[in-house]
């Protein structure tokens, strides 16, 4: 009978250390149990993004019988940089404005259809974004709390390289959707974040009274439209 309970002893000890273990974990003090209390709270952004435009052809073919199309044959990664104000609507939601200033490079190559003649151009572009975010978050577990987010933005390009062959309109309009977490730390609150961008306007200036050579003007022909597509990667310190 002894050497029964000292086996069922043996047996539960490891169980009985582990849930005290756990036990412990669990009583362990939060990084910032009240951070997302707050009325308002501010931050900063950095981060990385990948512009990207999905081109409509109008199948537009020239006095010489040639019809070119656009493509942008890889992406490039830009910086952006910014602030972020967010407002307490409830345990789970937030309202957050976040204008964030974006520096990249488009590449774009116009081919022709029959000959695979190619005109390769790229464009710098700097601009300048403002969204504005309805965030929901999930219950906190532990010092990590994952939310997500869905909004819509304006943007102004502000500078922008000029271009014979291709030029865009200065106000841009969108949609985001986004995903991240916050990660709490001692001092603050970092949050990773990745968001998509869908542009809703068209950005293809069509009026190029300003060209001198004429016969660029076939490439602006070539395309029907231009919208904005961007995937960034933002992290967040507030």
């Amino acid at each position: 009978m002894l050497k029964t309970r000292i086996y069922i002893f043996i047996l539960l000890a490891p169980c009985f250390l582990s849930i005290t273990g756990m036990q412990a974990q669990m009583r362990k003090a939060l990084n910032q149990p009240f951070a997302d209390q707050k009325l308002y709270h501010l931050g900063f952004s950095i981060g990385f993004n990948a512009p990207d435009l999905i081109f409509s052809h109008s199948g537009y073919t020239g006095e010489n019988g040639e019809a070119w199309f656009a493509e942008i044959p890889s992406y490039s990664t830009g910086f952006s940089v910014g602030i972020a104000g967010d407002r307490y609507l409830n345990e789970y939601f937030n309202l957050r404005l976040a204008p964030s200033m974006y520096l990249g490079e488009r590449h774009f190559v116009f081919k022709e259809q029959s000959s695979g003649k190619e005109y390769s151009t790229s464009m710098k572009a700097s601009y300048l974004s403002v969204p504005l975010h309805l965030k929901f978050s999930a219950p906190r577990m532990g010092d990590c709390r994952p939310y997500v987010l869905g909004g819509c933005y304006a943007a102004l390009d502000i500078g922008s390289k000029k271009d014979e062959a291709l030029r865009f309109k200065k106000m841009d309009y969108g949609l985001e959707f986004g995903v991240g977490c916050n990660i709490y730390l001692p001092l603050f609150k970092l949050c990773p974040e990745l968001r998509f961008s869908f542009g809703l306007v068209d950005l293809i200036d069509k009026d190029r009274t300003d060209v001198t050579d004429k016969d660029m003007l076939k490439y602006r022909d070539a395309i029907s439209s231009g919208k904005s597509r961007t995937i960034s990667l933002a992290f967040n310190f507030e």
